[in-house]
């Protein structure tokens, strides 16, 4: 008898009815990289990267989109800068907004992109691998892909196309449950309680949809259960609130690939998005450039403990509530140990890394950006794989994902503890779902399910969840 284990859903298949994961359409080709060229103004091109303005002002521009199949021409998009300290670095990151001229407008279904410089990265492809890997997790991602930006026809270096996580992007994950509110975490948010009033969590949210009707009383009430429930009603009433096996899954997640500037270690980058069906919130990762062994603090971040990993001496009321209760850290656990057991080891992942780099070396060898705020050379992104640049980019990607997973295998406790609780959360029903084509990593068809590798399936709707199959 064979044993099935779907990396895209470690929890129950009616979880499929929720979250889904849209196929990537030509705005983010995975095997080329695109090209994309911004016309503008020079006068506002240089007030936008010489001005605090340009973090905020949506400045008209002309967008072309090239590549082997596509070439598209948008006479008027909003461009602006984007990013909170990267507003200070040489290579900047930039966000385009296909609407704001053009209400209403999309291209490909997307209101908008954000191109990132990755400025802090020598490899470039941190932030893209952790999205792959939410996606392999049955976790919310963005959609990502590479493309060579040029303004009024400089070269401004090679950059990662990441999905904006707006209510197109809910939209696209959450079928015929998109309508809820979306939240948006500010620096500082450490859901610690402030009281019943809106006021105090509206100076550390931004609510991004729905925003007319200011609702805050439902994140209030989430955050309220987790900080003032008791210890013998915490298990069962903070699944009332927020959907626990995806925050655990995406916990084991973070940690894993040392995600300091997420929630658990700096209060930072995630949203929170509450499903209208059932009002329970959903833990949204973003933001996932420091990750993999780059670091400002000193820290190990491979070899830290990953049931003790947020600050001891500040509330993350979030993973340290969870980690008490003997069930949660469980499956925190099993998670964690999905993770490790199909993608998260070099044997797996180095030969994406310098499949990755092989396809983005002509466009990264070119960029001279690249070097401008950290000194970065052609030679370091070509070592990134396998040697550590050093500074802040502490250890190479291979050697951190040897040293964490191993690391991480020896600290695991997993018991296959139950549920304390009477929830639906291990009812199971039929995938709503047809799942119709299977193919590598690669994109090659198999013509039979493979076993102890992961693949793709592809539905008759164009979805697409990775799997591997255990015999």
């Amino acid at each position: 008898m064979r044993k099935f284990i779907c990396v895209a859903c470690f929890f129950p298949l009616a979880f499929f009815a929720q979250l889904l994961h849209p196929s990537n359409s030509n705005a983010f080709l995975q095997n080329e990289v695109a090209k994309i060229y911004i016309t503008m103004n020079p006068q506002d091109f240089n007030t936008m990267v010489g001005d605090s303005l340009g973090a905020t002002f949506e400045f008209p521009a002309s967008f072309v989109y090239l590549s082997s199949v596509v070439n598209d021409t948008i006479d008027t998009v909003g461009i602006r800068l984007r990013g909170n300290t990267s507003l200070q670095s040489a290579k900047k990151s930039f966000k385009i907004d296909f609407n704001v001229y053009q209400p209403g407008f999309k291209w490909y279904d997307l209101k908008s992109l954000n191109l990132n410089g990755e400025h802090n990265d020598v490899s470039i492809m941190r932030s893209r691998t952790c999205q792959e890997m939410l996606r392999w997790s049955g976790l919310p991602g963005a959609r990502t892909s590479y493309v060579e930006l040029y303004i009024n026809s400089e070269y401004k270096g090679l950059y990662i196309n990441v999905e904006h996580l707006d209510d197109q992007y809910i939209e696209a994950r959450f079928n015929n449950d998109d309508t809820g509110n979306l939240y948006k975490a500010k620096w500082g948010a450490d859901m610690v309680y402030q009281g019943v009033g809106q006021a105090p969590y509206q100076a550390l949210y931004e609510l991004k949809t729905n925003e007319a009707l200011n609702d805050f009383s439902g994140l209030v009430h989430f955050i309220d259960v987790l900080n003032n429930s008791s210890n013998a009603e915490f298990p069962c009433a903070i699944q009332e609130v927020i959907d626990v096996e995806l925050l655990l899954n995406s916990l084991a997640f973070q940690i894993l690939v040392g995600q300091w500037d997420g929630y658990t270690f700096n209060k930072n980058n995630y949203y929170l998005y509450q499903r209208p069906s059932d009002g329970k919130f959903v833990f949204l990762e973003y933001d996932l450039d420091n990750t993999f062994g780059v670091d400002w603090f000193g820290i190990d971040w491979q070899f830290r403990n990953i049931y003790t990993w947020s600050p001891s001496n500040t509330p993350r009321p979030l993973y340290t509530r969870m980690m008490q209760v003997p069930y949660f850290k469980d499956r925190f656990s099993y998670y964690m140990q999905q993770h490790i057991n199909t993608y998260f080891t070099p044997g797996y992942m180095v030969p994406i890394w310098e499949a990755t780099q092989a396809l983005i070396s002509t466009s990264a060898l070119a960029d001279t950006y690249k070097g401008l705020d950290y000194g970065f050379t052609d030679q370091d992104f070509l070592d990134a794989i396998t040697d550590a640049w050093g500074n802040h980019v502490s250890t190479s990607l291979d050697t951190y994902i040897t040293q964490r997973s191993a690391f991480a295998t020896n600290q695991l406790i997993y018991n296959g503890l139950t549920n304390p609780c009477s929830v639906s959360l291990t009812e199971q029903h039929e995938d709503p779902l047809q799942w119709i084509t299977r193919v590598d990593l690669m994109g090659r068809v198999l013509d039979e399910i493979p076993t102890n590798q992961v693949f793709i399936e592809i539905s008759t709707t164009g979805q697409t969840r990775k799997r591997i199959v255990i015999p």
